[in-house]
């Protein structure tokens, strides 16, 4: 199983918030904003950060991909 981010680039994109905005609010590091554009997974805690900067919920910002997907997705 992996996981995805476009829900969090898509309301990043609704918000006009750049990469440097988010790490800014949510105080997260370049290497964050690395493994959420390549799909590895991040801690707990930088998803809580991540949300409350962007006031959501972890549903509107990840997805997790059943193997099947993560495949055609490759």
């Amino acid at each position: 199983m992996s996981v995805s981010y476009k829900k969090l680039q898509h309301l990043m994109i609704e918000k006009d918030m750049s990469n440097s905005d988010l790490m800014r609010q949510a105080h997260i590091s370049a290497n964050i904003i690395s493994k959420i554009k390549s799909g590895q997974y991040i801690a707990l805690e930088k998803v809580e950060s991540i949300c409350k900067a962007m006031n959501c919920t972890p549903n509107d910002i990840l997805v997790f991909l059943p193997e099947s997907e993560e495949e055609n997705n490759k």
